[in-house]
């Protein structure tokens, strides 16, 4: 903790530390973001040398189930956030009653649990496509007659990048897909069919103040988050209703932090709510060089009880993702463009599928569909 203890006052002084669970990228990115604000991160995770704890001030490598070495983190911090929705239940209840925890076990305990997720989107008024809870292969069969086919069946925990998950094309397909998904129980969720995917960051303050991003138009390559165009590329009434959904989420989950909703778009114009992050999200790594204050800026703003800052987009941007050996084999020409930022995660190894960072095309407001933005993704070797 600080010299001085500040644990529990809001908003934190300068050099209040704050503590960080997870040492993935968006750690990496949120203690980068928390230093240019005056503070001092610290970051829990079991891996030594994660990204995360390249750039904090202090660094906890343990499990997330260590009771003793929760309880010295809890007393060298001011508060606590986290940069994954994964953190196990009983990790904040050790923390909970220690210090502050932005956002708190309400949002961790909803968004890391795909049943509870689909129950409280559509208790807070956003749509979401059929879906059935399967806790055995009797209750998978009845969700495909009752559902239909295609559709995928996903674990309702630890899921991420295409990961837990089997798009079921055929009845004779499901034994197989129950007996491998783990854990369980699983689900069941209609095959929709969308024109595109669309997201929205939105961030909400300790006062309960708002702040909302454009929504975005992302592809995924292998499951995996390709490209996002900011602004999405869709009539305005469709990006509202994304930005009004986001915001809707973050009030009714009484956030206090960032958090991304992803929707499918179909082609009469209506959004489906897909998945909530509680957290930095990648589809929002383009407000790092395209708004006043990034979305890692905005959350640890509204973890340390600061107003929020300006969401507004100051350039049209596309955000590539650099995945695996093929994505590390495009900077030299992304580093040559200099109306490209590139942001490296300081991952030694280029595995397939791994992300190791990210780069950020920006150009003049407005231009994303004209001739310009089109000459610009043709020489960086992106299909618009």
């Amino acid at each position: 903790m600080s010299e001085a203890s500040t644990a529990g006052r809001f908003p934190l002084p300068p050099n209040a530390t704050i503590g960080i669970l997870g040492g993935g990228q968006l750690g990496r990115m949120s203690a980068l973001a928390a230093a240019e604000l005056g503070y001092r991160c610290h970051v829990y995770a079991p891996d030594a040398d994660s990204p995360g704890m390249q750039v904090s001030a202090a660094q906890t490598v343990a499990s997330y189930e260590d009771a003793a070495a929760l309880a010295a983190f809890a007393g060298a911090v001011d508060v606590v956030t986290f940069e994954f929705e994964n953190v196990p239940a009983a990790t904040l209840e050790v923390l909970a009653p220690l210090v502050p925890c932005r956002p708190g076990r309400k949002a961790l305990a909803i968004c890391q649990d795909r049943l509870q997720e689909k129950r409280f989107l559509a208790q807070a008024g956003v749509p979401v496509a059929p879906w059935r809870a399967v806790e055995s292969l009797e209750e998978l069969e009845s969700a495909i007659a009752g559902i239909g086919l295609p559709a995928v069946l996903k674990t309702t925990r630890l899921g991420y990048d295409g990961r837990g998950q089997a798009v079921l094309r055929a009845p004779e397909e499901a034994a197989a897909a129950f007996a491998r998904l783990e854990p369980k129980p699983l689900i069941l969720e209609a095959f929709v069919p969308f024109t595109q995917e669309i997201s929205a960051v939105a961030a909400r303050g300790a006062d309960g103040a708002t702040a909302v991003y454009d929504a975005v138009e992302n592809r995924h390559h292998h499951h995996i988050l390709d490209l996002s165009f900011a602004p999405a590329r869709v009539p305005e009434a469709v990006a509202a209703a994304a930005r009004s959904h986001a915001a809707r989420v973050a009030a009714e989950l009484e956030l206090i932090g960032v958090l991304a909703v992803e929707f499918f778009l179909l082609p009469d114009g209506t959004l489906l709510g897909n998945e909530i992050a509680p957290r930095p999200h990648n589809s929002g790594h383009w407000t790092m060089d395209a708004c006043q204050s990034s979305q890692f800026h905005q959350h640890v703003r509204a973890v340390a009880g600061l107003p929020l800052g300006g969401t507004e987009r100051h350039s049209d941007a596309v955000m590539r993702n650099l995945v695996g050996p093929g994505g590390m084999a495009l900077l030299p020409d992304l580093l040559a463009d200099p109306a490209t930022s590139v942001h490296l995660y300081g991952k030694a190894a280029a595995r397939p599928g791994r992300k190791m960072g990210h780069a950020n095309h920006l150009l003049p407001r407005g231009a994303l569909g004209g001739p310009e933005a089109l000459a610009m993704l043709t020489r960086l070797r992106v299909t618009p």
